[in-house]
């Protein structure tokens, strides 16, 4: 048996907890008896604690009387993390149990209390797209990875926001007994067959400006409506009538990314779209939004995503 241990804490997303967890649950229909997971809970408060839902949540040992030895470690997110104070005893129950657990990650936002026990330096990490910048300021060892619902960097796994530990759960099933068993899951908890890790998170990846009369919205719109056609400094100025130079710094200080950077995931986001809902060929696609060939396509695909447009586009077909 596999031993799966989540730590819970008060205003905990309770989503965070249940989605992952029945995931292994599941998974223990499918596997032989003494081949599957033996899910554990740990509680870092008095009981009952409440979740971010108002849930009161129990659990099965204390910090002081938790296993050391896991499998499987999972921190769960909750609202309140990113803005929230360091919980010491968590941290430094962590700190003593990761080196002794097979795997560990987070949840969504729960990546803030890995990052507190100094776990994310160094490590490529993903958490939920609206809380990745205040990830990589808190923590700027960290390598964050805003566009992913999963990421893999050794023995850490973090995920993206709320269904994406699910995605994650399911990766780790699919690792210990193969991807029939995992697919078994997804069907028989009605989501879809296990999203790629490097499928870009389901968000509004680019974000709209406050004002909309400012030359960061006025770019935006201009950008996506012309998503095909190429874009240089000098040419996306001229649209609000700025010199290069000034565009490229007024841009980039209310945008917090660079013009270029913007039109790229522009192009993604588009690309995306299209592989997500249409038919059209691959080459189309690359062709509609602007990448030029589908060779370029894959090459971005395969750096930002970590998957193919190819794979991207298969994670949502149907299974027979």
């Amino acid at each position: 048996m596999r031993r799966v241990a989540i730590v819970l804490f008060p205003h905990v997303q309770s989503l965070d907890v249940a989605g992952p967890l029945d995931v292994f649950a599941e998974a223990n229909r499918f596997v032989a008896e003494d081949d599957g997971y033996q899910i554990t809970t740990i509680g870092a408060a008095p009981y009952p604690m409440l979740a971010s839902n108002g849930m009161p949540l129990g659990a099965k040992y204390t910090l002081e009387t938790a296993p050391k030895h896991v499998d499987i470690l999972l921190v769960p997110g909750g609202p309140r993390l990113p803005e929230g104070n360091e919980m010491p005893n968590i941290t430094a129950w962590l700190r003593e149990a990761t080196p002794l657990a097979g795997r560990y990650g987070s949840i969504c936002t729960g990546a803030f209390i890995l990052g507190h026990a100094g776990l994310l330096d160094g490590k490529q990490v993903a958490t939920h797209w609206s809380h990745a910048q205040q990830l990589a300021d808190l923590f700027p060892h960290a390598k964050v990875e805003a566009d992913r619902i999963y990421v893999r960097d050794g023995l850490l796994m973090t995920s993206a926001g709320v269904t994406a530990g699910i995605d994650m759960a399911l990766a780790l099933v699919s690792e210990d007994h193969g991807p029939a068993i995992a697919l078994a899951v997804a069907k028989r908890l009605l989501v879809v067959a296990q999203r790629q890790g490097g499928q870009s998170q389901f968000s509004p990846y680019l974000t709209a400006s406050v004002d909309d009369d400012s030359p960061v919205a006025k770019i935006q719109r201009y950008v996506m409506e012309h998503i095909g056609e190429p874009f240089s400094v000098e040419r996306l100025a001229e649209v609000v009538a700025m010199s290069p130079r000034s565009f490229a710094r007024v841009f980039a200080r209310d945008a917090k990314v660079t013009p270029a950077e913007f039109v790229q995931r522009a192009r993604i986001d588009a690309a995306r779209r299209l592989l997500e809902g249409s038919e059209k060929a691959i080459k189309a696609v690359a062709y509609h939004c602007g990448f030029g060939s589908a060779a370029r396509m894959r090459v971005i695909f395969s750096q930002r995503l970590g998957v193919t447009p190819t794979q991207y586009r298969d994670s949502f077909r149907k299974e027979g």
